[in-house]
């Protein structure tokens, strides 16, 4: 779907920053909104949604168990 967001967890990256998260849930909302930046009456919605994805995206990462 979103072909530059790339897989943040072990072994693809072996540390993820705060920015790594920040980059892909933007590049996730941008995708799905279909706006690379949107309106000034939309920015609210756009802005709550990026943090939602990164919230759940750093919940996910914490949370996974890798097997090796």
């Amino acid at each position: 779907m979103c072909r530059s967001i790339k897989t943040l967890r072990e072994p693809y990256t072996p540390e993820v920053t705060p920015a790594d998260v920040d980059a892909a849930a933007l590049q996730y909302v941008r995708k799905i909104s279909g706006f690379r930046a949107p309106a000034a009456h939309n920015a609210a919605a756009f802005d709550a949604a990026v943090a939602a994805v990164a919230a759940a995206t750093r919940t996910l990462l914490a949370d996974l168990v890798v097997r090796r």
